[in-house]
């Protein structure tokens, strides 16, 4: 059959496998005989220009013969000391990527951890806006019931008075009627009386005014008043904190306005995290234009407030100076009060500020400070910013079992007016 001669035949033969094959296997046994193929001599020398074991006659031949050679035991010596070399930076290369995966595996259940209190965090907002928005629709419904009662009420006594008017007046009009009927003699007897009732003195129907709901109040410009009166509860901070660049020591409250010394938390040590001091940045940098914003400082003993360009060293320590990209001033102790300038400025206050407006204008190189109790300025650094500018808050150390003093930046004012 021709299936069965063909099944019979052998493959073709590939040369270059072949080739391949026969070469290595000429260094295995090379390898395992050690002795030169060429000469049949014990390989005692190694070629260091070739980096090949060679042989006696190997050396003195032409191809090896102006080659740097050595004694085996010698390059192997050598060679070793430099397979080290590359397997001690393998090694380090080794340990550098299980400590970034072991790093990197932090990092990704911190982003979980993080994206679940964030989650909540806005839950929160949202139940409370609801929450708002309940009440409102609760007392607008209020105030609708409450004009349906009375206005329904008002109507019900009229109806009242009125189906009393009308059993009346039909009570008299079939009294006539009756004595209409009459003979002349008994009509005539009944006159006076039966024209007595006939002059009625019940008055016409009154024209009942404003009796129907008043829909214009209760339906316009609704969303406007609603949105009129969230601004009682909404507040606007022209600087947002970021905690990513926070140190692992502070805390925020307020929708990221207000931070303070804490307990240590354990956080990815990712490239924007300051770790040198306890401070953070502001979530908004500016290249560009006038920036102001107002602190609160409170009764605080050791604060820093002020500004930081976006290179500043964050894991080095540092000192907080405009050299270091640093545009701050702050109080020490609770009665230290200083210009971060290098060296220091004192500063010298009949009483510390709690509340301090830093105005900064990017274009002029301009960080002003003022007491935003009296609006006056507390101190004024003039440089030239190259770069971005961050917001810098520390709300300084505190001991154990004390109190920490927050930073806040305080709200602007939210208006809602019509133009």
């Amino acid at each position: 059959m021709i299936f069965s001669d063909l099944s019979r035949r052998r493959p073709p033969i590939n040369l270059l496998l072949k080739i391949a094959a026969d070469e290595y296997q000429v260094q295995k046994t090379s390898r395992n005989q050690q002795v030169c193929l060429l000469h049949n001599e014990k390989l005692k020398l190694f070629c260091q220009n070739d980096e090949v074991l060679i042989c006696l006659v190997c050396q003195s031949s032409k191809q090896h013969k102006v080659h740097e050679c050595c004694p085996v035991e010698e390059g192997a010596q050598q060679r070793k000391t430099e397979i080290s070399a590359m397997l001690e930076s393998l090694r380090e290369k080794l340990r550098i990527l299980n400590k970034t995966k072991a790093h990197w595996e932090e990092t990704k259940n911190y982003i979980q951890s993080q994206a679940y209190q964030v989650e909540e965090a806005i839950k929160e907002e949202f139940e409370n806006l609801r929450r708002f928005f309940q009440e409102q629709e609760n007392s607008r419904l209020k105030v609708l019931k409450q004009e349906e009662e009375i206005k329904t009420q008002v109507m019900c006594e009229k109806l009242e008075n009125i189906k009393g008017q009308i059993k009346t007046l039909s009570s008299t009009i079939s009294d006539i009627e009756e004595a209409l009927r009459a003979k002349d003699l008994p009509f005539l007897q009944d006159y006076k009386q039966t024209k007595k009732r006939a002059k009625s003195n019940i008055q016409e129907p009154e024209c009942i005014r404003d009796i129907l709901i008043n829909s214009a109040k209760h339906l316009g410009l609704l969303r406007f008043g609603i949105w009129k009166k969230m601004a009682n509860i909404v507040t606007c901070v022209p600087i947002t904190l970021d905690p990513n660049t926070a140190q692992s020591n502070l805390k925020f409250s307020g929708e990221l306005t207000c931070v303070q010394y804490s307990s240590k938390q354990l956080l990815p040590d990712n490239p924007e995290r300051c770790t040198s001091r306890v401070c953070v940045l502001g979530a908004n940098g500016f290249t560009s234009g006038k920036h102001s914003w107002t602190v609160e400082v409170g009764q605080g003993k050791d604060w820093y407030i002020g500004v930081a360009q976006e290179s500043i060293k964050r894991k080095s320590s540092v000192f907080l100076n405009p050299s270091e990209g640093f545009w701050v001033i702050g109080l020490c102790n609770g009665d230290s009060f200083w210009a971060q300038t290098s060296p220091r400025t004192k500063l010298v206050m009949k009483q510390m500020p709690e509340k301090i407006t830093v105005q900064l204008d990017f274009d002029k190189g301009k960080v002003v400070f003022i007491n935003a109790a009296d609006l006056t300025t507390i101190h004024t650094f003039k440089d030239k910013f190259t770069e971005r500018i961050f917001p810098y808050f520390s709300p300084g150390l505190c001991a154990m079992g004390e109190m920490s003093i927050p930073l806040t930046i305080c709200p602007l004012t939210v208006t809602v007016c019509v133009g």
